[in-house]
């Protein structure tokens, strides 16, 4: 409110004047509500009336335009290309989804696999380690077999 209040009580002049018009055109009832008292004021004016003249004109210029339809061509060439374009992000999405899934059980690896190493550390067993030659049930060597024919 008090941004309004100091917007009032500051005189309007030629620039800014002018500033607006460019801005909002011609027609005062356009205009900021808050501008409109100043710019009434400077509007009779000499200086006002050839500004709101010139913004008048250009607004008239303005409403006079009137852009084509654009070609049958040029829709379907646009439609095309947003249609390419979404089918090209669902498929970065599922590559992204891939990696991501990826990344989530190599990190579940990682952190299982530090757990059992804290958890389990290195202790020396006092069990028999095999060798090349025995199984589960005892070992299979040479002798064990000319011993029993």
């Amino acid at each position: 409110m008090s941004d309004e209040r100091k917007i009032i009580d500051v005189p309007m002049d030629a620039g800014r004047f002018a500033a607006l018009a460019d801005t909002y055109g011609g027609a005062l009832h356009r205009w900021p509500t808050v501008e409109q008292p100043g710019a009434m004021l400077f509007a009779e004016t000499e200086a006002g009336r050839a500004i709101l003249t010139r913004a008048g004109r250009l607004d008239a210029i303005l409403d006079r335009h009137r852009a084509e339809a654009p070609s049958p061509a040029l829709h379907r060439a646009i439609v095309a290309g947003a249609t390419a374009g979404v089918r090209q992000g669902r498929r970065r999405r599922y590559w992204w989804l891939g990696f991501g899934l990826a990344g989530v059980g190599l990190a579940g690896a990682v952190a299982g696999l530090a757990l059992v190493t804290v958890v389990n550390p290195d202790i020396q067993s006092d069990h028999y380690v095999m060798d090349a030659n025995a199984t589960s049930f005892g070992d299979a060597g040479p002798d064990q077999t000319e011993e029993d024919l």
